[in-house]
Protein backbone atom coordinates (compact mmCIF):
# COMPACT_ATOMS: atom_id res chain seq x y z
CA UNK A 1 0.00 0.00 0.00
CA UNK A 2 1.26 3.37 -0.54
CA UNK A 3 2.66 5.58 1.90
CA UNK A 4 0.04 8.12 0.57
CA UNK A 5 -3.05 6.55 1.74
CA UNK A 6 -2.16 7.42 5.16
CA UNK A 7 -2.51 10.99 5.50
CA UNK A 8 -5.47 11.02 3.03
CA UNK A 9 -7.32 8.29 4.81
CA UNK A 10 -6.55 10.45 7.87
CA UNK A 11 -7.38 13.60 6.42
CA UNK A 12 -11.16 12.18 5.56
CA UNK A 13 -11.62 10.83 9.20
CA UNK A 14 -11.08 14.43 10.49
CA UNK A 15 -13.89 15.57 8.05
CA UNK A 16 -16.71 12.69 9.20
CA UNK A 17 -15.53 13.42 12.67
CA UNK A 18 -15.54 17.27 11.77
CA UNK A 19 -18.87 17.24 10.86
CA UNK A 20 -20.27 15.14 13.26
CA UNK A 21 -18.91 17.47 15.68
CA UNK A 22 -20.82 20.52 14.26
CA UNK A 23 -24.02 19.08 14.35
CA UNK A 24 -23.43 18.61 18.34
CA UNK A 25 -25.52 20.94 20.53
CA UNK A 26 -22.80 20.91 22.93
CA UNK A 27 -19.62 21.64 21.29
CA UNK A 28 -16.78 23.42 22.94
CA UNK A 29 -13.54 24.28 20.96
CA UNK A 30 -10.79 20.86 21.25
CA UNK A 31 -7.82 20.56 19.22
CA UNK A 32 -8.06 18.95 16.07
CA UNK A 33 -6.05 15.41 16.28
CA UNK A 34 -3.51 15.47 14.18
CA UNK A 35 -2.93 19.87 14.83
CA UNK A 36 0.39 20.74 16.38
CA UNK A 37 -0.20 24.18 18.14
CA UNK A 38 1.48 23.15 21.49
CA UNK A 39 4.56 24.39 23.03
CA UNK A 40 7.92 22.27 23.74
CA UNK A 41 8.56 20.74 27.85
CA UNK A 42 6.12 19.51 30.34
CA UNK A 43 4.05 22.27 29.42
CA UNK A 44 2.82 20.59 26.13
CA UNK A 45 2.31 17.02 27.88
CA UNK A 46 0.13 19.01 31.01
CA UNK A 47 -2.06 20.59 27.43
CA UNK A 48 -2.19 17.50 25.78
CA UNK A 49 -4.73 15.67 28.43
CA UNK A 50 -7.76 17.24 27.76
CA UNK A 51 -9.40 18.34 31.60
CA UNK A 52 -12.57 16.20 32.77
CA UNK A 53 -13.97 19.65 33.94
CA UNK A 54 -14.01 21.69 30.86
CA UNK A 55 -14.99 19.11 28.29
CA UNK A 56 -18.77 17.70 27.79
CA UNK A 57 -18.98 13.64 28.05
CA UNK A 58 -19.73 13.70 24.63
CA UNK A 59 -17.02 15.55 23.30
CA UNK A 60 -14.71 13.73 25.03
CA UNK A 61 -15.76 10.22 24.01
CA UNK A 62 -15.80 11.95 20.35
CA UNK A 63 -12.16 13.22 20.70
CA UNK A 64 -11.10 10.04 21.84
CA UNK A 65 -12.64 7.82 19.77
CA UNK A 66 -11.53 9.58 16.47
CA UNK A 67 -7.81 9.44 18.10
CA UNK A 68 -8.85 5.35 18.83
CA UNK A 69 -9.79 5.27 14.97
CA UNK A 70 -6.85 7.00 13.86
CA UNK A 71 -4.90 4.32 16.38
CA UNK A 72 -6.32 1.60 14.03
CA UNK A 73 -3.56 2.23 11.61
CA UNK A 74 -1.08 -0.65 11.50
CA UNK A 75 2.12 -0.18 10.30
CA UNK A 76 4.52 -3.06 9.30
CA UNK A 77 7.04 -2.19 7.06
CA UNK A 78 5.47 -0.24 3.87
CA UNK A 79 1.96 -1.74 4.95
CA UNK A 80 -0.48 -0.09 6.66
CA UNK A 81 -3.83 -1.15 6.70
CA UNK A 82 -6.72 1.56 7.72
CA UNK A 83 -9.82 0.33 9.36
CA UNK A 84 -12.66 2.36 11.20
CA UNK A 85 -16.39 1.67 11.90
CA UNK A 86 -19.10 3.89 11.76
CA UNK A 87 -19.61 4.00 15.73
CA UNK A 88 -15.74 5.26 15.98
CA UNK A 89 -17.68 9.05 14.68
CA UNK A 90 -20.69 8.91 17.36
CA UNK A 91 -21.21 9.95 21.15
CA UNK A 92 -21.51 6.65 22.76
CA UNK A 93 -18.58 4.64 24.80
CA UNK A 94 -16.41 2.23 22.72
CA UNK A 95 -13.95 -0.45 23.53
CA UNK A 96 -10.90 1.07 23.81
CA UNK A 97 -8.17 0.49 20.93
CA UNK A 98 -4.78 -0.54 22.03
CA UNK A 99 -1.71 0.55 20.38
CA UNK A 100 -0.23 -2.54 20.67
CA UNK A 101 -0.69 -6.18 19.67
CA UNK A 102 1.65 -9.24 19.95
CA UNK A 103 4.10 -9.98 17.25
CA UNK A 104 3.10 -13.55 17.05
CA UNK A 105 -0.59 -15.29 18.10
CA UNK A 106 0.04 -16.39 21.56
CA UNK A 107 -0.35 -19.31 23.25
CA UNK A 108 -3.15 -20.52 25.53
CA UNK A 109 -1.55 -20.01 29.26
CA UNK A 110 0.01 -22.76 30.50
CA UNK A 111 -0.58 -24.27 34.00
CA UNK A 112 2.88 -23.09 35.08
CA UNK A 113 1.88 -19.66 34.33
CA UNK A 114 -1.44 -19.96 35.78
CA UNK A 115 -0.08 -21.57 39.49
CA UNK A 116 2.36 -18.45 38.92
CA UNK A 117 -0.03 -15.59 38.54
CA UNK A 118 -2.38 -17.31 41.40
CA UNK A 119 1.22 -17.05 43.68
CA UNK A 120 1.69 -13.34 42.54
CA UNK A 121 -2.00 -12.37 43.38
CA UNK A 122 -1.90 -14.40 47.17
CA UNK A 123 1.11 -11.92 47.57
CA UNK A 124 -0.19 -8.75 46.82
CA UNK A 125 -0.91 -6.36 49.91
CA UNK A 126 -4.17 -4.63 50.76
CA UNK A 127 -2.35 -1.78 49.73
CA UNK A 128 -1.85 -2.60 46.08
CA UNK A 129 2.09 -3.04 46.44
CA UNK A 130 3.95 -6.28 45.85
CA UNK A 131 7.44 -6.55 48.37
CA UNK A 132 10.48 -8.16 47.57
CA UNK A 133 9.44 -11.31 49.07
CA UNK A 134 11.14 -14.17 50.27
CA UNK A 135 15.02 -14.24 49.35
CA UNK A 136 17.43 -16.95 49.25
CA UNK A 137 18.97 -17.53 52.48
CA UNK A 138 22.83 -16.91 51.86
CA UNK A 139 21.32 -13.40 51.06
CA UNK A 140 21.42 -12.30 54.71
CA UNK A 141 18.72 -10.19 56.10
CA UNK A 142 16.96 -7.62 53.59
CA UNK A 143 17.67 -4.06 55.47
CA UNK A 144 14.55 -3.00 57.49
CA UNK A 145 12.97 -6.44 56.86
CA UNK A 146 12.09 -5.19 53.38
CA UNK A 147 10.31 -8.40 52.25
CA UNK A 148 7.58 -7.17 53.66
CA UNK A 149 7.54 -3.45 52.98
CA UNK A 150 5.13 -2.75 49.28
CA UNK A 151 7.67 -1.02 46.72
CA UNK A 152 7.27 0.57 43.30
CA UNK A 153 9.63 -1.94 41.35
CA UNK A 154 8.83 -4.91 42.35
CA UNK A 155 5.13 -3.50 41.95
CA UNK A 156 5.41 -2.48 38.50
CA UNK A 157 7.10 -5.72 37.41
CA UNK A 158 4.21 -8.21 39.15
CA UNK A 159 1.29 -5.68 37.65
CA UNK A 160 3.05 -5.94 34.22
CA UNK A 161 2.84 -9.58 34.67
CA UNK A 162 -0.41 -9.81 35.70
CA UNK A 163 -1.34 -7.65 32.50
CA UNK A 164 0.62 -9.80 29.49
CA UNK A 165 -1.35 -12.42 30.89
CA UNK A 166 -4.47 -10.91 29.71
CA UNK A 167 -5.89 -8.68 32.05
CA UNK A 168 -6.44 -4.95 32.05
CA UNK A 169 -7.70 -2.53 34.59
CA UNK A 170 -11.04 -2.80 33.25
CA UNK A 171 -11.80 -6.39 32.70
CA UNK A 172 -10.46 -9.93 33.14
CA UNK A 173 -9.78 -12.31 35.95
CA UNK A 174 -6.69 -9.94 37.22
CA UNK A 175 -8.18 -6.32 36.98
CA UNK A 176 -8.44 -5.50 40.48
CA UNK A 177 -5.11 -6.59 41.28
CA UNK A 178 -3.79 -4.55 38.31
CA UNK A 179 -6.15 -1.86 39.58
CA UNK A 180 -4.74 -1.85 43.09
CA UNK A 181 -1.27 -2.03 41.65
CA UNK A 182 -1.64 0.84 39.65
CA UNK A 183 -3.40 2.73 42.72
CA UNK A 184 -0.52 1.94 44.58
CA UNK A 185 2.27 3.39 42.42
CA UNK A 186 0.14 6.67 41.42
CA UNK A 187 0.08 7.11 45.39
CA UNK A 188 4.25 7.22 45.44
CA UNK A 189 4.61 8.92 42.38
CA UNK A 190 2.33 11.68 43.35
CA UNK A 191 3.85 12.33 46.99
CA UNK A 192 7.33 12.70 44.93
CA UNK A 193 9.15 15.84 44.19
CA UNK A 194 8.70 17.15 40.66
CA UNK A 195 12.36 17.57 39.91
CA UNK A 196 14.47 13.78 40.99
CA UNK A 197 14.57 10.86 39.37
CA UNK A 198 12.71 9.50 42.30
CA UNK A 199 9.68 8.63 42.44
CA UNK A 200 9.62 6.76 45.93
CA UNK A 201 10.94 7.65 49.21
CA UNK A 202 12.16 4.19 49.90
CA UNK A 203 15.70 3.69 49.20
CA UNK A 204 18.04 0.45 49.65
CA UNK A 205 15.92 -2.37 48.24
CA UNK A 206 17.61 -5.45 46.45
CA UNK A 207 16.28 -3.72 42.89
CA UNK A 208 17.86 -0.60 43.26
CA UNK A 209 20.88 -1.69 44.68
CA UNK A 210 21.48 -4.45 42.44
CA UNK A 211 20.43 -3.05 38.67
CA UNK A 212 20.17 0.65 39.49
CA UNK A 213 19.17 3.35 41.88
CA UNK A 214 16.37 4.50 39.65
CA UNK A 215 14.87 1.34 37.99
CA UNK A 216 11.41 2.30 40.22
CA UNK A 217 11.35 4.98 38.25
CA UNK A 218 11.74 3.43 34.81
CA UNK A 219 9.45 0.49 35.79
CA UNK A 220 6.63 2.72 36.55
CA UNK A 221 6.80 4.32 33.36
CA UNK A 222 6.52 1.28 31.27
CA UNK A 223 3.49 -0.02 33.23
CA UNK A 224 1.47 3.05 33.22
CA UNK A 225 2.03 3.15 29.23
CA UNK A 226 0.25 -0.23 29.08
CA UNK A 227 -2.54 0.85 31.16
CA UNK A 228 -2.96 4.49 29.68
CA UNK A 229 -6.35 5.21 28.57
CA UNK A 230 -7.49 1.50 30.00
CA UNK A 231 -8.66 1.95 33.41
CA UNK A 232 -12.61 1.90 33.98
CA UNK A 233 -13.26 5.52 34.32
CA UNK A 234 -11.96 8.79 33.01
CA UNK A 235 -11.21 10.06 36.63
CA UNK A 236 -8.88 6.52 36.71
CA UNK A 237 -7.08 7.24 33.18
CA UNK A 238 -6.62 11.39 33.60
CA UNK A 239 -4.58 10.24 36.86
CA UNK A 240 -2.70 7.65 35.12
CA UNK A 241 -1.84 10.22 32.40
CA UNK A 242 -1.18 12.61 35.33
CA UNK A 243 1.78 10.85 36.96
CA UNK A 244 2.47 9.39 33.50
CA UNK A 245 3.33 13.02 32.71
CA UNK A 246 4.99 13.34 35.89
CA UNK A 247 7.53 10.63 35.64
CA UNK A 248 8.01 11.51 32.00
CA UNK A 249 9.12 14.67 32.77
CA UNK A 250 11.79 13.69 35.07
CA UNK A 251 12.97 11.23 32.63
CA UNK A 252 13.13 13.15 30.77
CA UNK A 253 14.75 16.32 33.02
CA UNK A 254 17.79 13.75 34.52
CA UNK A 255 19.07 12.17 31.43
CA UNK A 256 22.59 12.54 30.74
CA UNK A 257 24.75 14.31 27.71
CA UNK A 258 25.71 10.65 26.74
CA UNK A 259 21.63 9.14 26.80
CA UNK A 260 22.57 7.41 29.84
CA UNK A 261 21.00 8.08 33.32
CA UNK A 262 22.97 8.21 36.81
CA UNK A 263 22.28 5.02 37.76
CA UNK A 264 24.14 3.45 40.89
CA UNK A 265 23.89 -0.57 40.98
CA UNK A 266 25.56 -3.83 40.83
CA UNK A 267 24.13 -4.14 36.70
CA UNK A 268 22.83 -0.61 35.88
CA UNK A 269 22.98 -1.65 32.33
CA UNK A 270 20.19 -3.58 33.29
CA UNK A 271 18.05 -0.14 34.15
CA UNK A 272 19.29 1.48 31.41
CA UNK A 273 17.42 -1.00 29.28
CA UNK A 274 14.37 -0.73 31.40
CA UNK A 275 14.84 3.51 30.85
CA UNK A 276 14.93 3.22 27.27
CA UNK A 277 12.00 0.76 27.06
CA UNK A 278 10.16 3.32 29.23
CA UNK A 279 10.82 5.97 26.85
CA UNK A 280 9.63 4.15 23.99
CA UNK A 281 6.72 2.87 25.58
CA UNK A 282 5.35 5.77 26.54
CA UNK A 283 6.03 7.27 22.75
CA UNK A 284 4.35 4.30 21.51
CA UNK A 285 1.31 5.23 24.01
CA UNK A 286 1.14 8.67 22.39
CA UNK A 287 2.30 10.05 24.91
CA UNK A 288 4.60 13.44 23.79
CA UNK A 289 8.54 12.33 24.36
CA UNK A 290 11.01 14.96 23.66
CA UNK A 291 12.74 13.75 20.10
CA UNK A 292 16.25 14.52 21.42
CA UNK A 293 15.44 11.75 24.50
CA UNK A 294 15.20 9.50 22.53
CA UNK A 295 17.32 9.69 19.63
CA UNK A 296 20.24 10.04 22.79
CA UNK A 297 19.19 6.73 24.11
CA UNK A 298 18.77 5.02 21.01
CA UNK A 299 22.30 6.35 19.98
CA UNK A 300 24.40 5.08 23.52
CA UNK A 301 22.25 1.70 23.23
CA UNK A 302 23.60 1.60 19.46
CA UNK A 303 27.32 3.00 20.77
CA UNK A 304 27.55 -0.01 23.15
CA UNK A 305 27.62 -2.46 20.21
CA UNK A 306 30.72 -2.52 17.72
CA UNK A 307 28.80 -4.16 14.59
CA UNK A 308 32.66 -4.60 13.15
CA UNK A 309 33.68 -6.59 16.08
CA UNK A 310 30.29 -8.37 17.14
CA UNK A 311 31.59 -7.24 20.55
CA UNK A 312 29.49 -5.28 22.92
CA UNK A 313 30.35 -3.01 26.06
CA UNK A 314 30.82 -4.68 29.14
CA UNK A 315 30.30 -1.65 31.15
CA UNK A 316 27.39 -1.53 33.98
CA UNK A 317 26.95 -5.13 33.20
CA UNK A 318 29.14 -6.91 36.07
CA UNK A 319 31.22 -8.33 33.77
CA UNK A 320 28.39 -10.88 32.59
CA UNK A 321 28.25 -10.90 28.81
CA UNK A 322 24.31 -11.91 28.87
CA UNK A 323 23.32 -9.29 30.93
CA UNK A 324 25.62 -6.81 28.17
CA UNK A 325 23.76 -8.23 25.14
CA UNK A 326 20.25 -8.44 26.16
CA UNK A 327 20.35 -5.21 27.86
CA UNK A 328 21.76 -3.42 25.01
CA UNK A 329 19.30 -5.55 22.65
CA UNK A 330 16.48 -4.94 24.66
CA UNK A 331 16.99 -0.95 24.39
CA UNK A 332 17.97 -0.96 20.67
CA UNK A 333 15.24 -3.45 19.84
CA UNK A 334 12.12 -0.75 21.55
CA UNK A 335 13.68 1.92 19.62
CA UNK A 336 13.32 0.30 16.36
CA UNK A 337 9.54 -0.39 17.38
CA UNK A 338 9.26 3.03 17.53
CA UNK A 339 10.90 4.01 14.52
CA UNK A 340 8.89 1.64 12.43
CA UNK A 341 6.07 3.10 13.62
CA UNK A 342 6.89 6.48 12.88
CA UNK A 343 8.37 5.74 9.58
CA UNK A 344 5.05 6.48 7.60
CA UNK A 345 5.05 9.80 9.19
CA UNK A 346 8.59 11.15 8.48
CA UNK A 347 8.28 10.09 5.11
CA UNK A 348 4.75 12.23 4.58
CA UNK A 349 7.30 14.92 6.21
CA UNK A 350 9.46 14.52 3.86
CA UNK A 351 7.17 14.76 0.88
CA UNK A 352 5.26 17.63 2.31
CA UNK A 353 8.42 19.38 3.55
CA UNK A 354 7.90 23.35 2.68
CA UNK A 355 11.48 24.17 2.81
CA UNK A 356 15.25 22.39 2.44
CA UNK A 357 15.89 23.10 6.39
CA UNK A 358 12.55 20.42 7.23
CA UNK A 359 12.77 17.98 3.96
CA UNK A 360 16.76 17.41 5.65
CA UNK A 361 15.73 17.04 9.12
CA UNK A 362 13.12 14.49 8.04
CA UNK A 363 15.85 13.01 5.84
CA UNK A 364 18.43 12.78 8.60
CA UNK A 365 16.12 11.14 11.03
CA UNK A 366 14.87 8.43 8.38
CA UNK A 367 18.67 7.49 8.00
CA UNK A 368 18.95 7.13 12.02
CA UNK A 369 15.98 4.71 11.88
CA UNK A 370 17.55 2.96 8.68
CA UNK A 371 21.35 2.89 10.74
CA UNK A 372 19.56 1.19 14.13
CA UNK A 373 17.89 -1.25 12.18
CA UNK A 374 21.24 -2.24 10.63
CA UNK A 375 23.02 -2.69 13.96
CA UNK A 376 20.30 -4.36 15.29
CA UNK A 377 20.02 -6.96 12.44
CA UNK A 378 23.68 -7.32 13.51
CA UNK A 379 23.82 -7.06 17.47
CA UNK A 380 20.73 -10.07 16.61
CA UNK A 381 22.92 -12.18 14.59
CA UNK A 382 26.36 -12.20 17.18
CA UNK A 383 23.15 -13.11 20.27
CA UNK A 384 21.60 -15.89 17.97
CA UNK A 385 25.22 -17.49 17.60
CA UNK A 386 25.82 -17.31 21.39
CA UNK A 387 22.42 -18.85 22.25
CA UNK A 388 24.12 -22.44 22.16
CA UNK A 389 26.64 -21.68 25.15
CA UNK A 390 25.81 -22.93 28.24
CA UNK A 391 28.03 -20.52 29.90
CA UNK A 392 26.26 -17.38 28.09
CA UNK A 393 22.89 -18.57 29.53
CA UNK A 394 23.94 -18.98 32.68
CA UNK A 395 25.11 -15.86 33.17
CA UNK A 396 26.15 -15.12 36.30
CA UNK A 397 26.60 -18.39 36.78
CA UNK A 398 23.21 -19.70 38.58
CA UNK A 399 19.13 -18.35 38.10
CA UNK A 400 18.92 -14.64 39.59
CA UNK A 401 16.15 -11.95 38.95
CA UNK A 402 19.04 -10.44 36.22
CA UNK A 403 19.31 -13.70 34.05
CA UNK A 404 15.12 -13.75 34.42
CA UNK A 405 14.94 -9.64 33.05
CA UNK A 406 17.69 -10.63 30.79
CA UNK A 407 15.59 -13.40 29.24
CA UNK A 408 12.76 -11.12 28.58
CA UNK A 409 15.01 -8.59 27.05
CA UNK A 410 15.87 -11.12 24.49
CA UNK A 411 12.51 -12.58 24.09
CA UNK A 412 11.04 -9.49 23.34
CA UNK A 413 13.93 -8.47 20.76
CA UNK A 414 12.78 -12.10 19.12
CA UNK A 415 9.57 -12.40 18.96
CA UNK A 416 9.46 -9.62 16.85
CA UNK A 417 10.11 -11.40 13.86
CA UNK A 418 8.69 -14.72 14.76
CA UNK A 419 9.83 -17.20 12.97
CA UNK A 420 12.25 -20.64 13.57
CA UNK A 421 14.51 -18.70 16.23
CA UNK A 422 11.55 -17.41 18.00
CA UNK A 423 10.30 -20.64 18.53
CA UNK A 424 13.46 -22.71 19.61
CA UNK A 425 13.83 -19.44 22.04
CA UNK A 426 10.84 -19.78 23.28
CA UNK A 427 10.50 -23.87 23.61
CA UNK A 428 14.16 -23.89 25.57
CA UNK A 429 13.07 -21.21 27.61
CA UNK A 430 9.42 -22.84 28.35
CA UNK A 431 11.39 -25.90 29.13
CA UNK A 432 14.12 -24.12 31.43
CA UNK A 433 11.31 -22.11 33.38
CA UNK A 434 8.95 -24.88 34.15
CA UNK A 435 12.12 -26.87 35.44
CA UNK A 436 12.87 -24.57 38.03
CA UNK A 437 9.60 -23.58 39.03
CA UNK A 438 8.66 -23.80 42.72
CA UNK A 439 5.78 -25.96 43.81
CA UNK A 440 3.72 -23.11 45.44
CA UNK A 441 3.77 -21.42 42.02
CA UNK A 442 6.69 -19.15 42.36
CA UNK A 443 10.55 -18.95 41.34
CA UNK A 444 13.24 -18.22 43.22
CA UNK A 445 16.98 -16.58 42.12
CA UNK A 446 20.20 -17.88 43.84
CA UNK A 447 22.54 -14.62 43.35
CA UNK A 448 22.44 -11.10 43.55
CA UNK A 449 18.08 -10.56 42.89
CA UNK A 450 16.95 -13.54 44.98
CA UNK A 451 13.56 -12.24 46.05
CA UNK A 452 10.30 -14.11 45.05
CA UNK A 453 8.18 -11.35 43.90
CA UNK A 454 10.62 -10.02 41.08
CA UNK A 455 11.88 -13.73 39.99
CA UNK A 456 8.06 -14.69 39.30
CA UNK A 457 7.29 -11.65 38.00
CA UNK A 458 10.01 -11.73 35.14
CA UNK A 459 10.23 -15.57 34.80
CA UNK A 460 5.81 -15.22 33.83
CA UNK A 461 6.99 -11.87 31.73
CA UNK A 462 9.34 -14.49 30.08
CA UNK A 463 6.97 -17.23 29.49
CA UNK A 464 4.26 -14.61 28.02
CA UNK A 465 6.88 -12.95 26.14
CA UNK A 466 4.64 -14.40 23.14
CA UNK A 467 2.22 -11.38 24.03
CA UNK A 468 4.94 -8.87 24.51
CA UNK A 469 3.38 -5.01 22.96
CA UNK A 470 4.39 -4.14 19.53
CA UNK A 471 3.36 -0.99 18.17
CA UNK A 472 0.94 -0.91 15.66
CA UNK A 473 0.10 2.39 14.90
CA UNK A 474 2.09 5.97 14.02
CA UNK A 475 1.00 7.50 16.93
CA UNK A 476 4.07 9.10 18.16
CA UNK A 477 4.17 12.76 19.08
CA UNK A 478 6.80 14.50 18.52
CA UNK A 479 8.35 17.35 19.76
Amino acid sequence: MAGGYIPVAIQLLRKRWNAKRARASNTVAIRKVGDNPIGEGADRRKRTCHSVDNITHGEKTMNRNVAQAINMIVVSGALAVFSTTNSAFGHSAVASASSWAPAVQPKPLSDNVKKGLAWLVRKQFANGGWGQGEESGHMGPSRGNLKDIPNVADTCTATLALIRAGSTPSEGPHAANIRNGVDFVCGQIEASDSSSLYITPLRGTRLQMKLGTYIDTFLAAMMLAEVKDRMPDDGGNARVMAVLNKVMDKIERNQRDNGSWDNKGWAPALAQSMASKAINRAAQAGVPVAKQVREKAETFARGRFDSKSGIFGGEGSAGVELYAIAANLGAMQDSDNTNTAMELDVRAQISGAKNERERDEAEQTLERFRETKRDLKAAKSVMLRKLDSPKFLAGFGSNGGEEFLSYMNIGESLVVNGGAEWKEWDGSMTQKLNGIQNSDGSWTGHHCITGRSFCTATALLVLTVDRAPVPLAAKIRRR
